[in-house]
């Protein structure tokens, strides 16, 4: 009798195990501007990333990882539905309430075209949220029995349209802002010039004056991952970092370590990056008490390339340029992912990955399917992490879309396909650059090559309209200077 209950308690036991495996954890850390450089396993000398470095020593670390956008909301949207930005229509960052003056929240998104007399083109305008009918990663983990968390920045609509309206059960942080008040508790502006700037960040009211934020963030991912191992539910966790955007505010004794010279932003900066990787190492150190450690994906990314404004408060290079431009400063990010004896450490990948590719990895990885009733522009990549980085993707090309003016000279599409990369600036000129051989953007081939940039123009404008892109307008009302 005591063997047939011995032998009972180790098939519970096998079954439990199978279970765990069929549903690991998963977690997915999103930084806020941090550049392609600033961790110390892309080579930098300065910053101090031990914790977040073990992710790409215990799994693969992509060298060619790329944001959807180089500016944030759209980046956001894609990583959620692992869809292009263009294709969900949110195409810029999106303006947070304090940031439309009296503007409150419409009925409706707007569609009409926009622009004045001095543009050259008339520009699709860009939302003030998500629209609900897309499936976030949350949601599409829900047949699975996950609980998910959203942690820090949202950047995707206003209160309706907060995580909770995307299927998230928890919401810690998650809002309509693009950046803090304040870095610290209680995390706001009393004297704000709008109610929620007084307010503070939702969802996460003071506790401890002086507390850094991303201590805090740290602080309810460790708590929910505990909650959820207690209820023994598989979780998805996003911990989408308000750190290292603007404003750029650090603890004192901190930045202090690596000031340098006289640019005390860089050390506020670094300071900032080091915050990151204490959050990491504190979900690290959680996992592997819990004993969950090898059986939790996690992605760590970020959602545009640095901000890199001749160097202050980062340098992307050997990158060409930052945040909010066509090239690759702007967005080139680093692209970890490690799981413990699923994904080989220690490899890299030179293979091109995008924002793209995580919700569809995320949801093979917890067993799950893709939405069957719209396109998935992102690819899994779990048979490509499986084998190390041997297994190949089955993709030509990534499009980038940015159909507004921020920088001159205006209105942008990208298309990478092998090592050419063309951007096609809506007024002119195209730029072609080959990124094995000048990674710096240094030297623009399209006047050597009139045949590639007329073949890659023509496939760039094929798949934006394949993929429901709208296209900058001439503006019939346009008065060149």
């Amino acid at each position: 009798m005591k063997s047939f209950f011995s032998l009972l308690l180790l098939v519970a036991g096998l079954s439990a195990l199978s279970k765990a495996a069929d549903h690991p954890n998963v977690i997915v850390i999103l930084v806020d501007d941090m550049g392609w450089m600033d961790l110390s396993c892309q080579g930098s000398d300065y910053y101090r990333t031990p914790a977040i470095d073990r992710l790409a020593t215990e799994g693969v670390r992509f060298t060619n990882g790329y944001a959807a956008c180089a500016v944030c909301s759209p980046t956001r949207a894609a990583l959620q539905t692992g869809r292009y930005p263009h294709r969900i229509g949110v195409t810029d960052w999106i303006r947070s309430r304090f940031q439309r003056g009296r503007v409150g929240t419409p009925a409706k998104n707007p569609t009409k075209y926009v622009g004045g007399k001095n543009s050259q083109f008339l520009c699709p305008p860009n939302p003030y949220w998500m629209e609900h009918e897309e499936i976030s990663i949350a949601e599409a983990l829900q047949d699975r029995g996950y609980r998910s968390g959203y942690i820090g920045k949202w950047h995707l609509g206003d209160p309706a349209w907060f995580p909770p309206g995307q299927g998230y059960d928890e919401n810690k942080g998650g809002c309509d802002y693009g950046q803090p008040p304040s870095y610290f508790d209680p995390f706001n502006q009393p004297k704000g010039r709008h109610e929620t700037l007084r307010q503070g960040i939702h969802n996460l009211p003071g506790r401890k004056k002086g507390e850094y934020l991303t201590h805090r963030e740290a602080d309810e991912a460790e708590a929910l991952i505990r909650g959820w191992h207690r209820e023994k539910k598989p979780f998805f966790l996003m911990v989408g970092h308000y750190a290292v955007h603007t404003p750029i505010q650090a603890l004192a004794e901190v930045a202090a370590k690596y000031q340098r010279d006289k640019k005390p932003n860089n050390a506020k900066y670094a300071a900032m990056v080091e915050s990151i990787d204490d959050s990491t190492r504190q979900i690290l150190t959680t996992l592997k008490e819990l004993g969950i450690d090898r059986n939790t994906l996690i992605i760590f990314t970020s959602d545009n390339g640095g901000l890199d404004r001749n160097g202050s408060p980062t340098d992307n290079a050997p990158l060409r340029s930052g945040k909010g431009y066509a090239y690759e400063g702007g967005i080139r990010v680093p692209f970890l992912v490690r799981w413990p004896g699923t994904i080989p450490a220690g490899k890299i990948s030179d293979v091109p990955v995008c924002s793209i590719d995580i919700f569809p990895t995320v949801v093979e990885a917890a067993g799950g399917k893709l939405p069957s009733d719209r396109a998935v522009d992102g690819l899994s990549l779990m048979p490509h992490l499986k084998s190390g980085g041997t297994t190949k993707l089955h993709r030509n090309e990534l499009l980038w879309h940015f159909p507004h003016y921020r920088h001159a000279p205006g209105p942008y599409s990208i298309i990478r396909q092998g090592n050419h990369k063309l951007i096609k600036f809506w007024g002119g000129p195209f730029e072609l650059y080959d990124l094995q051989a000048d990674l710096g953007e240094a030297k623009n081939l399209a006047a050597d090559m009139p045949k590639r940039v007329s073949e890659l123009d023509t496939l760039l404008i094929k798949r934006l309209k394949e993929t429901g892109a709208k296209l900058p307008r001439e503006n019939p009302d346009y008065i060149k200077k």
